[in-house]
């Protein structure tokens, strides 16, 4: 389901109390992953396309390290529908050890459709490559690029929804607002996934709730990045080089929740506002 924020006609467009909420139902082409007993991992296909990635200069509350804005050319891939749950991660942490031992049970609010939290970028690379294994196909964490551009789903607003968010919409902290954005509940938890809206792709969970790992390697702008929507990974990095955390989260300012906001941590790092959502670009016929 894609939902867009749109003004009354008669108002301004950032006026409290203005917002239309529109909901349009959408099909998405997945394909449903079985890890075994009995849980599936939904894989939504994204479709290629174009975007300028970055926010532009005159987004309210955007940050030195989204510029410059600079197109970037995604082929197509599927990009799990959710974060990753806790009922998926316990299935994947019994699989057997590839480089680094898994807590079958991390997160610190209990709930098997819940995300996972509470996991170091290492240990979301671990699960990638358990999955890879046990299904045959290439799973991994997204570029910084392919998040954006799935999450933006063919947008430009500062949200995939339209120029403000709502705890209605995202789950984040709802004592704070985007502009002239409404007030809401701060739930001071993670929700279920798939509990507010998707975006035009069929993704849910893009802005807020949990903060999710990207494979990308920190970096302060985006002079020389990428174009081709790969991952931008430093050739001689330090060891424990910080890595890119794309999303907001339950606990945060509305303006980390845009579709352009960078976060940044050192990947040894847990913290229960921490996830991660898989993607896969082996072909598939659906």
């Amino acid at each position: 389901m894609a939902v867009t924020i749109e003004p009354s006609p008669d108002q301004s467009p950032f006026a409290k109390g203005s917002l239309v909420i529109h909901r349009e139902k959408r099909k998405a082409q997945y394909f449903p992953e079985d890890l075994g007993n009995g849980i599936v991992l939904d894989m939504v296909l994204i479709p290629s396309g174009t975007f300028l990635m970055g926010s532009p200069a005159d987004e309210p509350e955007r940050n030195g390290p989204e510029c410059p804005q600079h197109q970037v050319t995604v082929p197509s891939f599927f990009m799990g529908k959710y974060p990753v749950t806790q009922a998926q991660w316990r299935v994947v942490a019994a699989m057997p050890e590839i480089n680094r031992s898994l807590n079958s049970s991390p997160s610190s609010f209990r709930g098997n459709q819940h995300p996972v939290e509470s996991v170091s970028w290492f240990d979301a690379v671990e699960f990638c490559d358990r999955l890879s294994r046990h299904t045959g196909r290439p799973y991994q964490l997204p570029s910084e690029a392919e998040w954006e551009y799935a999450c933006r789903a063919r947008t430009t607003t500062p949200f995939h929804c339209g120029e403000t968010i709502t705890p209605d919409l995202a789950n984040y902290d709802g004592n704070y607002t985007y502009r002239q954005g409404l007030k809401g509940i701060y739930r001071k938890e993670t929700t279920p996934v798939g509990s507010l809206a998707a975006n035009a792709f069929g993704l849910y969970d893009m802005h807020g709730n949990v903060w999710e790992w990207c494979l990308d390697h920190r970096h302060g702008d985006y002079e020389g990045a990428p174009t081709d929507s790969s991952a931008w990974i430093d050739s001689n990095p330090e060891n424990g080089a910080a890595r890119v955390l794309r999303s907001g989260s339950w606990n945060g300012n509305p303006r980390f929740c845009r579709s352009a906001a960078r976060l940044y941590d050192y990947p040894a790092l847990r913290h229960n506002l921490y996830s991660f959502r898989v993607v896969c670009h082996a072909p598939r016929t659906l």
